[in-house]
């Protein structure tokens, strides 16, 4: 088994190339947001498997999405505050922009 970090950026994100040593100010929250997350969506389908209420379950699913929002908006500001500034101070204000433009879209999407 290799020794990877818990936090990682998604596969085919600019990000990705800065490597295992990629750190942000929200990592740790990100971390516990998501395995909170992960607990809610078992939640979620253990109600499927005992056959709860259609509206009991989509107030649980809605409430999922709005929890992987709060981490998408913590990882976007990281993002702004750490690695969009970097590119800033390198002088790369193109390639800065089209990654936060590129950043932005995929978490509208």
């Amino acid at each position: 088994m290799t020794d990877q970090p818990e936090f990682e950026w998604a596969a085919g994100s600019s990000e990705q190339e800065a490597g295992p040593g990629h750190v942000h100010e929200h990592q740790q929250s990100v971390i516990n947001r998501l395995a909170r997350i992960e607990g809610h969506v078992r939640a979620v389908k253990r109600m499927v498997e005992e056959g709860r209420t259609c509206p009991d379950i989509l107030v649980q699913v809605a409430a999922v999405r709005s929890a992987l929002n709060s981490v998408g908006r913590l990882i976007l500001e990281d993002h702004l505050k750490s690695c969009m500034v970097d590119a800033v101070r390198k002088g790369d204000f193109e390639e800065a922009y089209r990654d936060l433009e590129h950043s932005l879209d995929r978490f509208i999407r």
